[in-house]
């Protein structure tokens, strides 16, 4: 990749343009790179077109947040690693600010009936989000499954077993994505299978956390969904559920819900969500902490991985094991519908449900109008009478 800038942006054009794009960027990835083409390449021409869709391909590639990464990578080649260290931080920090904002105003102990009206009603409309994100991905990863019948089936049996894995043992999602990856690998490299020996591109999954909660056992779930999440967004909330509502008990059902859908409509990375569960185990600082280590891996993938993307992309053996991880990935957040769904707890929730589903699914609307007319819908029917969980 060449350099198209003729040197260094000032640090603080960095600061700023990130800032900014950190703050309006609502709609999740597509709007991210939208805006980071937009002023990259269009505007001040810093980086050139092929550039930057290298650097979208080769982040791509990568465990966790996808556009975070991307405006890491950006900042970095404009302005060198503190161009980058700052960047993705300026790019994080406003959603972060507004999120833990939020949660202190929906998680508090005696949330107003409005609060909890809109809350239920955000919440209503997530498992819709899920499907529809992983609606999405689908026509970009059958594509990349090729024509060939015996791929095909591979493909689908990726995506159910990842949608089944959703519904029936979230904790353990990451082990059914490594597994599917390194399936296709030894398929796709059986030539060679000492090849395969090597697909160890990611941490091991032999660990468990050796905590009972507190900041430990926050930062054990960040870790997670930071480093361990392939196909960034969605796929994160299975991986979070389980632990926040069952194992630890720092949120309700609901709640949880809750903190998906401010996930979604602050702006922003989706994976912000996970500094809802960590405001909810230990506070404000647990949200901070939650948030540190979910992103660190992002920026250390990019700093560490920047000189070597050309060859990661050319990689068979990467190539590979996405073409089993990426379905499973898909199926995992479509699957993330059912138990997300079965937190819905009264019955003109439903009608939300099915209400968001048709302006995404039907209509083809976006994300934050589903999430904001849901909210309103859900305060209507508080204030009408309609029960509501405290």
């Amino acid at each position: 990749m060449q350099d198209s800038t003729g040197g260094r942006v000032s640090l603080a054009t960095i600061a700023r343009e990130w800032s900014r794009i950190g703050m309006v960027g609502f709609g999740g990835p597509p709007a991210h790179i939208a805006l980071l083409r937009k002023l990259c390449v269009e505007e001040r021409g810093w980086l050139s077109a092929r550039e930057f869709e290298d650097g979208i391909a080769a982040t791509s590639l990568l465990p966790g947040p996808a556009s975070t990464q991307l405006a890491i990578f950006c900042a970095g080649r404009v302005g060198g690693p503190l161009g980058a260290i700052l960047g993705g931080v300026c790019f994080i920090a406003p959603g972060l600010v507004i999120i833990l904002g939020l949660a202190a105003v929906f998680l508090t102990d005696r949330p107003s009936l409005w609060v909890l009206g809109a809350a239920a009603g955000a919440g209503a409309a997530v498992p819709a989000v899920a499907v529809h994100a992983a609606v999405g991905l689908l026509p970009a990863s059958s594509r990349r499954s090729g024509g060939v019948r015996a791929t095909r089936m591979r493909w689908i049996l990726y995506l159910g077993a990842g949608a089944v894995a959703t519904a029936t043992i979230g904790p353990y999602l990451v082990i059914v994505l490594l597994a599917c990856g390194l399936l296709e690998a030894v398929v796709r490299l059986r030539p060679d299978p000492g090849r395969t020996a090597s697909v160890g591109l990611f941490p091991a999954l032999g660990i468990q956390a050796a905590v009972a909660g507190g900041l430990g056992a926050v930062g054990w779930v960040a870790f997670k969904v930071g480093a361990l999440s392939f196909g960034g967004g969605f796929v994160i909330i299975p991986l979070m559920q389980h632990d926040a509502v069952t194992t630890y008990h720092w949120m309700t059902g609901a709640q949880f819900l809750n903190a998906v859908a401010l996930g979604q409509v602050t702006p922003g990375p989706v994976v912000q969500t996970v500094a809802v569960v960590g405001y909810a185990a230990a506070g404000v600082a647990g949200g901070l902490f939650a948030a540190l280590v979910a992103f660190a891996p992002s920026f250390v993938f990019v700093l560490g991985g920047a000189p070597h993307f050309e060859r990661l992309r050319s990689s068979q053996r990467l190539q590979a094991f996405l073409g089993g991880a990426g379905p499973a990935a898909i199926g995992a957040i479509a699957g993330a519908a059912i138990p997300l769904g079965l937190e819905l707890t009264h019955l003109w929730q439903l009608a939300i449900l099915a209400i968001a589903a048709a302006w995404l699914l039907g209509l083809r609307k976006g994300v934050v109008g589903a999430l904001l007319g849901s909210g309103i819908l859900g305060v209507i029917a508080v204030l009408a009478g309609l029960p509501v969980s405290h």
